[in-house]
């Protein structure tokens, strides 16, 4: 509309039929990424196939015991086996002639020790093969008391809170070797992420820290661990992020070639900005942390009030519209603008590229800018593949979407 308007300031009824044929596409353009959806699932999908899963890394979180049996790694200490493999893990224990610890760095691993290991899914093999043997214990159980293991150590999980932390990299504070505990998983906004030493740690991240008591009293006093401290939204970054998405979508980008400038306007903008936010926010010591209350009531007003808007811009002619010729030409437009593009990828995707059937569906519901089909999607999978795959393609597509309408504009207006 802002392209249009720039073109032709006059022409306030084509704008208002841009918001009404949006309107009357819209629901099918929701149904539609469903409908492809289960076509995909139903008729590219078979039992027992796995040709889908050749590619596939899953990032999932794997905790397991393992026993050194691998001669090349006797008498080795811990940072000297971890150059041997590019795979990223976490000793979390070691149990010795009965005794169980938290190694250092430069714990050196004997024969037969066991070794209780935090890693994605995807690598259990190759660490199996680093070390020698896995035992058959499952220690992925969620009701597992982990403070039963051994009565000397305890597992507990801190917030951190201290702003002095945010932005720092996990390494560099040095916690294993200086108070000899271990931090083994990190979850930020409901996702397991594997405690890396290149990690950077972030407000509200949740870690989970194995030491005796006092060591990890000592450590929570540098995390901080004061949930009053996050009961506030963090609002000044959000409004910081619109203010400055806002200035980035006014700015003109010329385009050789084209006579008008094209901008990234008020959806551009800010996404730009909020991704620049999540990516180097942290390291820039800028907290970008909010409750999960506030996010989700930000998110559902933006998408009320976004509806809203259209609804009373296309309302007066919604009804006489899809009764007539145009309107259903519009609608028949907009369904094959959903199903032939999701349909056509979603093939490619599987049978060609391989990719299997999870990251495939969050990638076209991210690409369509479809929450309510990854909710779909996410119901036909177990774990958060679909998720992840959809964050990842959506402001890239968002952003492709924001530019290419102004484009046809500008060229076909």
């Amino acid at each position: 509309q802002q392209a249009f308007l720039q073109l032709n300031p006059a022409d306030t009824k084509g704008t208002t039929d841009m918001a009404l044929a949006c309107a009357v596409t819209y629901p099918l353009g929701v149904v539609g990424v469903i409908l492809a959806i289960v076509f995909l699932r139903k008729f590219f999908i078979y039992k027992n196939d796995t040709s889908f899963t050749k590619e596939h890394r899953d990032t999932t979180t794997y905790v397991g015991e393992f026993q050194v049996s691998n001669p090349a790694i006797y008498d080795k200490s811990i940072r000297e086996i971890m150059k041997l493999t590019n795979k990223q893990f976490v000793i979390s224990r070691v149990w010795r002639d009965g005794k169980v610890s938290i190694p250092t760095s430069e714990t050196k691993l004997l024969p037969h020790d066991h070794l209780l290991i935090i890693s994605v899914k995807s690598d259990v093999e190759s660490i199996k093969v680093l070390f020698g043997e896995q035992e058959q214990v499952d220690w992925n159980k969620e009701d597992i008391d982990w403070n039963a293991i051994d009565s000397q150590l305890i597992s507990r999980r801190v917030i951190v809170t201290q702003p002095k932390i945010n932005g720092v990299k996990l390494g560099s504070l040095k916690l294993r070797n200086l108070y000899g505990i271990n931090i083994t998983r990190i979850n930020r906004a409901g996702i397991d992420l594997l405690a890396s030493p290149n990690l950077h740690l972030q407000i509200g991240d949740k870690l989970t820290i194995v030491g005796e008591k006092n060591s990890v009293n000592n450590v929570v006093k540098i995390l901080g661990d004061e949930v009053k401290r996050l009961d506030n939204p963090n609002l000044i970054a959000v409004f910081v992020g619109i203010t400055l998405g806002v200035i980035l979508g006014a700015l003109p980008i010329t385009i050789p070639g084209m006579s008008t400038p094209v901008k990234l306007g008020i959806a551009g903008g800010p996404i730009i900005v909020g991704i620049l936010m999540g990516a180097f926010g942290a390291r820039l010591h800028l907290t970008t942390y909010t409750t999960q209350s506030a996010n989700l009531m930000l998110r559902q007003l933006g998408i009320v009030i976004y509806l809203a808007g259209l609804g009373i811009n296309s309302g007066a002619h919604f009804f006489e519209t899809i009764f007539r010729t145009e309107g259903l030409i519009w609608i028949g437009l907009g369904a094959a603008l959903t199903l032939v593009p999701v349909l056509i990828v979603g093939v490619i995707a599987m049978r060609v590229l391989k990719m299997d059937y999870a990251n495939s569906m969050g990638m076209l519901c991210g690409s369509m800018a479809n929450p309510m089909a990854l909710s779909y999607a996410n119901t036909t999978v177990e774990g958060d593949e679909p998720s992840v795959a959809y964050a990842t393609v959506y402001p890239l597509s968002m952003f492709i979407r924001v530019i290419s309408a102004q484009l046809l504009i500008l060229l076909f207006s």
